[in-house]
């Protein structure tokens, strides 16, 4: 039986006895805690941060969300260090369900928003959940079968004759016939990688339903054969319209089996595990937002990669990619989101903002350019206690500004957003955004 242990962005994880119920310090095993030692080392020659090591036995969690599982059975729930009342962990799961479906473009299988907020379960059960839930659709809809090509040596025959290799039958044994026919089989790349997928889960899962449910499907499925290359399975994935009912499916797949992981662990051991840069998961789902909320005559481009810092011979260095770009008829907007805490109490530590930030946002604004005048440059931040609307404005000179606007998760708003007269579809979106995103989160749930 595994043990979990949950913690948000930026914990303590020691070997020393800690407080139970602490999200910014736990304890772990002594095994746990030298494998992941050697794992943060594979992430620093890889140029990541995973861990910071504090003295001989404490470790300091970076900003990567999701869960891990180390060989000796700790499974490690990082969950996004955002929410400060109530039930932190709740809310935490929940909020880190929304950025991973809007992220991976997930389509989960829901019968209401009530049974969403019931599942109190970690990252790894609701993943399993999912993949379960959309693989027994699939099975009830019926599993796709394929003819496989079939040569072997028969007394009779069957289909049709391989007369080259037929005439090189040794003397003695032409009563042999070398023949060639197609047998239907569900032994097709689709249906390995979720038998593959089936039996991770119902090993790891520890969750009641799941692992009745996977036993189920273990059951019905038990004539077929596992994947034993993942990658190449991955790539004969057919996306043909007789195989439509499997796209639901495979996004799920791919999570267990660590294919479409921003951040995959690596190696011997292969748990359930899975991590995500907090910073690119808020990122997509802002530039998802926005994309919903503009007005129809602007165009928003991401990770543009249009102008460079400087000129070098006769080549060009230092490409700079701002995360967003709005761009309408009379005015170009450069967004920038970053996951930090802006503290409006804090005017004495210029509010916790970094200086290099506005350094790139400076740079963007100069190298981005346009004959319509001036880009806008905004930074756009989560939205706390601490940050609860615009800061003044930051006047570079010349013309160029710079806002620092609050993102909403828990109710899908940008804040002040006409301080910075971002082109959003309507006036008034700041007050209707919540009814609006709320209704469609739920319709969209529903589906």
């Amino acid at each position: 039986m595994s043990a979990l242990v949950s913690v948000r962005e930026y914990a303590r994880l020691t070997t020393a006895a800690v407080a139970p119920g602490n999200l910014d310090c736990a304890q772990i095993t002594e095994s746990a805690f030298e494998w992941l030692c050697e794992l943060s080392a594979s992430f620093n020659r890889n140029g990541a941060t995973l861990l910071q090591l504090e003295g001989r036995r404490s470790l300091r969690w970076d900003s990567y969300v999701g869960v891990l599982e180390t060989p000796c059975g700790t499974r490690l729930e990082i969950l996004p260090k955002h929410h400060e009342q109530d039930d932190c962990v709740l809310k935490s799961r929940r909020l880190l369900r929304k950025l991973i479906q809007h992220g991976l473009q997930l389509k989960p299988r829901e019968a209401s928003v009530a049974s969403l907020e019931l599942f109190d379960a970690p990252l790894s059960e609701w993943v399993m959940g999912q993949f379960l839930t959309e693989l027994d659709l699939l099975v009830k809809r019926g599993v796709r079968f394929d003819y496989q090509r079939i040569e072997e040596e028969k007394r009779f025959l069957r289909g049709q004759l391989n007369v080259v290799a037929q005439m090189r039958q040794p003397p003695g044994r032409q009563h042999h016939f070398q023949i060639r026919h197609d047998v239907f089989l569900p032994d097709r790349p689709e249906n390995r990688l979720l038998k593959l997928a089936l039996e991770h889960v119902a090993k790891a899962t520890q969750d009641a339903a799941n692992w009745r449910l996977a036993n189920e499907l273990r059951a019905m499925l038990a004539e077929l054969p596992a994947s034993r290359q993942v990658s190449q399975d991955l790539r004969a994935w057919s996306r043909d319209r007789l195989m439509a009912h499997y796209q639901a499916v495979k996004p799920w797949c791919e999570l267990i089996l660590n294919q479409q992981m921003p951040i995959a662990v690596t190696g011997e051991w292969r748990g359930m595990s899975m991590l995500f840069p907090m910073e690119r998961l808020f990122e997509c789902y802002v530039e998802g937002w926005l994309r919903k909320q503009l007005a129809p005559a602007a165009r928003l481009t991401s990770q543009a990669s249009r102008a460079y810092l400087c000129e070098h011979g006769q080549g060009r260095m230092f490409c700079l990619k701002p995360d967003l770009l709005i761009d309408t008829a009379e005015q170009r907007w450069i967004l920038d989101t970053k996951w930090k805490r802006v503290d409006t109490g804090k005017p004495e530590k210029n509010y916790d903002l970094s200086q290099s930030d506005f350094y790139q946002l400076f740079a963007y604004g100069h190298k981005y350019r346009i004959n319509r005048g001036t880009p806008k440059l905004v930074l756009i931040y989560p939205y706390w206690s601490g940050l609860t609307k615009a800061l003044p404005t930051f006047d570079y000179g010349q013309g160029m500004s710079l806002w620092a606007l609050p993102f909403d998760l828990d109710s899908d708003r940008l804040l002040d957003a006409d301080v910075a007269d971002i082109p959003l579809a309507g006036k008034h979106t700041d007050q209707v955004t919540v009814q609006v995103s709320d209704q469609a989160y739920a319709a969209a749930i529903a589906r």
